[in-house]
């Protein structure tokens, strides 16, 4: 199966570069590019890519404006931001308003390629330096006291509560699976439970709530 991609970026030159790399990957095809966020969205709209490689800092409209709608329009497409730099008014926003990755521009070309495989085969995906700034974040919101508990975690079993830790943690289906000593198969159905009892469509909505609720440290 090939992986459709779609490229908004308000540079050319860095559109150029993507598209170039891109379209020498095995198994991607570049499906159209936008300069802007309006142009993101509508692009999107029109051909419904796998994959929409999405800069936040663009004219007309911005990344975190066009994540939503690109959410509303076409629900099946993964959103992995990519851009110059991360803070704490962009990365929670981004990840809460539904983008499956976020990485930085300074990324090695192959682990870009990676990434986009990753992110479409339905797994999150961030940046180290993202992972951790996206951590404090959420605990820094929390205040000093303890990490927020309610009932939502309560519902899942043991073994899913260690899933959605490690979901949390950033880790691919394949290390939770070395790690817990199951089946990659296994995981990937403790996965699509976790989303199905909490509600979510991403897992990377997953893993804020995972960090929100205080469950990343749980273990039997």
């Amino acid at each position: 199966m090939r992986i459709r991609v779609a490229i908004a970026d308000d540079h050319a030159v860095v559109r150029q570069g993507l598209r170039t790399f891109l379209e020498l990957q095995d198994g991607m095809d570049v499906v159209g590019e936008a300069a802007d966020g309006d142009e993101a969205v509508a692009l999107v709209e029109r051909t419904a890519p796998d994959v929409v490689l999405l800069d936040l800092v663009m004219p007309r409209l911005d990344g975190l404006e066009a994540i939503p709608r690109i959410r509303e329009r076409a629900p099946g497409t993964r959103i992995l931001v990519l851009t110059s730099f991360a803070d704490d008014r962009t990365v929670l926003p981004a990840i809460r308003a539904g983008a499956a990755g976020y990485l930085l521009k300074d990324v090695q070309p192959p682990e870009l390629a990676a990434a986009i495989r990753t992110v479409h085969s339905g797994e999150a995906l961030l940046a180290p330096s993202v992972a951790t700034m996206l951590v404090e974040q959420l605990a820094a919101e929390d205040g000093a006291g303890p990490a927020r508990r309610d009932d939502g975690g309560h519902h899942l079993t043991p073994r899913e509560l260690e899933v959605l830790a490690e979901l949390a943690r950033g880790r691919a289906n394949k290390a939770i699976a070395f790690e817990l000593g199951v089946s990659e198969r296994t995981v990937k159905t403790h996965v699509s439970n976790i989303l199905g009892k909490l509600g979510f469509t991403d897992r990377t909505q997953a893993a804020v709530y995972a960090v929100e609720h205080g469950l990343v440290g749980r273990r039997d």
